[in-house]
C-alpha cells in the first residue's frame, strides 16, 4: 500500500476556541436541542475569528445523547454555522472522550496535510435526553408501514392496542455489560486505590476555588461566549467548604461510600468547539497560534468483572504516549486530568505512583512518579465546570491551549476518561 502522504508531517496549530457557558441539566437550557446549541457554538466561532463564508476541511465531532433525527447533526450544524456551504462534517462518538477524539481526527488531518484547517467540537445535553418507544410498538409499526391491502394494515393497527407498548424506552445509566453505573464503577476502584472521602473533596474543592478565580481574572472572557442569560458556567460554586461538603451523603454506597454529588461532575447541557490549522492557514488568515497539538493516544481496558477500573484506560494510553515521544510524567508544566470523579483522578494518580501498577500492568521497571499538584487543573475542571459528555474534550483543549499562550511557553498533557473503559488523551506544546 502507498503512503497516504509522501510530504512530512505538519505541525498542527490550535488557532482558536469558543463554547457556550456550560450550564447544569434542566436549568438555563432546559429548552434547547444539542443541535441549537451546538450551531451556536459553531456561530459563535466564525464570527470571532472572520470564518464567515470560508471553505474549511472538515467539521468533526458529536453527541453521546442523541435523538434519531440527528444522524447527521454535524453537517446539519455545519450548514447553519456561517461556513461555505460546502465544508464537510461528520459525527463521531466515543463516550466522554468524543470532543478530544475529533480533535486528534482533524489535527491528524491537518498534520498530513489533507486539509489546511477544521472545527473539532462536542455536545451534548442531559435535558433533552432521547426518550424512545417502546420496542413491542416499534416493530409494530414497521409491520404497520409494510402491511399491504386492507386488510393486513387493519391486523396490524389492531396488535399496535397493547397497554404495554405505552412503556417508553429511557436511556440506561450503566454500562450495557456490567449493568453497573459509572459511578458504581467508580466507588469500587476508588475503594481498590484506598482513596480517602477527604482527599476527593478536596479535589472537588480544589476545581471551584480554581474555576472562580479563572473567571473572576477574566480568563474565560475570550473563550465563553454569554448565551441565554448566562456569562458563565452556572455549576460553579463560589461559597462552598469542605465542612459542608463533607455534610453530603454517599451516592453510590450507603454504607461505605466516599463519592458524593459534590465530588463528582454533574448532568450538564453544553458545547464547545476548537478551530485547528496548519501555521501557514493562521498566518495568512492573520491568526495568532495559542498551541500546538502534538500528540494523541487512546486506550482501553477489560473493566469486565473490574478486571481494571472502568475509568482507569487513561492510566495505560498516558505512559504509551511518553514511551513514544520520550517524556517523563514529570516533564509537563500543566495537568488537565478529566474529574469525571475526584476519585478517578486520585486513582489515576496513585496508579502512575504504584510500582506494583507499574511494574505488573504497564510493564515498567520503576514507577511513573508523582505530578506537582499545583499544576493539576489550574483553572477548574469537570466537578465545577460542568460535563456535558462530549464537549468536555473541546472544552479542556481550549483552556490547556490559552494557558499554554498566556506562559509563553511549555507543556500540558490532557487525560479524558471516558465510558466502555476507554481513555482519549493528548500533548499540547506552546
Amino acid at each position: 500500500m502507498s503512503p497516504m502522504n509522501k510530504l512530512p508531517a505538519r505541525r498542527v496549530a490550535i488557532v482558536g476556541a469558543n463554547r457556550i457557558p456550560f450550564a447544569r441539566s434542566n436549568t438555563a437550557y432546559a429548552e434547547l436541542s444539542n443541535k441549537t446549541m451546538l450551531t451556536d457554538t459553531l456561530r459563535g466561532l466564525v464570527g470571532k475569528y472572520g470564518l464567515a463564508g470560508e471553505l474549511l476541511g472538515e467539521v468533526v465531532g458529536g453527541a453521546v445523547m442523541k435523538h434519531a433525527r440527528d444522524w447527521n447533526m454535524l453537517r446539519e450544524c455545519t450548514l447553519d454555522s456561517g461556513l461555505h456551504p460546502a465544508t464537510p462534517a461528520f459525527d463521531i462518538q466515543q463516550a466522554c472522550g468524543t470532543g478530544l477524539e475529533a480533535a486528534i481526527l482533524v489535527a491528524n488531518k491537518v498534520a498530513l496535510g489533507q486539509i489546511e484547517a477544521g472545527i473539532a467540537c462536542g455536545v451534548d445535553t442531559t435535558s433533552d435526553v432521547p426518550v424512545g418507544v417502546n420496542p413491542g410498538l416499534q416493530r409494530g409499526l414497521m409491520k404497520l408501514n409494510a402491511a399491504r391491502g386492507r386488510g393486513d394494515k387493519l391486523m396490524a393497527m389492531l396488535r399496535l392496542l397493547k397497554p404495554s407498548y405505552l412503556i417508553p424506552e429511557i436511556p440506561a445509566n450503566a454500562e450495557p455489560r456490567t449493568g453497573k453505573s459509572m459511578g458504581q464503577h467508580a466507588q469500587i476502584t476508588a475503594a481498590r486505590y484506598g482513596i480517602s472521602r477527604e482527599a476527593q473533596d478536596q479535589l472537588a474543592l480544589a476545581s471551584h476555588v480554581n474555576l472562580a478565580q479563572a473567571c473572576d481574572e477574566g480568563f474565560f472572557d475570550d473563550l465563553v461566549m454569554p448565551y441565554h442569560g448566562l456569562t458563565r458556567d452556572n455549576n460553579l460554586r463560589t461559597n462552598s467548604s469542605l465542612e459542608q461538603l463533607a455534610k453530603l451523603k454517599p451516592a453510590f454506597d450507603r454504607q461505605n461510600g466516599t463519592i458524593t454529588a459534590a465530588n463528582s461532575s454533574p448532568l450538564t447541557d453544553g458545547a464547545s468547539a476548537v478551530l485547528l490549522a496548519s501555521e501557514e492557514w493562521a498566518q495568512k488568515k492573520g491568526l495568532p497560534i495559542m498551541a500546538y497539538l502534538v500528540a494523541g493516544e487512546v486506550a482501553a481496558v477489560d473493566f469486565i468483572d473490574e478486571h481494571e477500573g472502568l475509568l482507569m484506560a487513561p492510566a495505560y494510553a498516558i505512559p504509551r504516549m511518553l514511551r513514544k515521544h520520550d517524556l517523563a510524567l514529570q516533564d509537563f508544566d500543566f495537568y488537565e486530568i478529566h474529574e469525571a470523579f475526584a476519585a478517578v483522578v486520585l486513582c489515576t494518580l496513585a496508579a502512575w505512583e504504584s510500582a506494583d501498577f507499574c511494574r505488573d500492568r504497564l510493564g515498567l521497571e520503576q514507577p511513573l512518579g508523582a505530578i506537582d499538584r499545583s499544576r493539576l487543573n489550574i483553572k477548574g475542571s469537570s466537578i465545577a465546570t460542568g460535563h456535558p459528555f462530549a464537549a468536555t474534550g473541546t472544552r479542556v483543549v481550549a483552556t490547556l491551549a490559552k494557558i499554554l499562550e498566556q506562559a509563553g511557553s511549555g507543556r500540558g498533557l490532557i487525560s479524558i476518561c471516558a465510558a466502555g473503559g476507554q481513555g482519549v488523551t493528548a500533548i499540547l506544546e506552546k
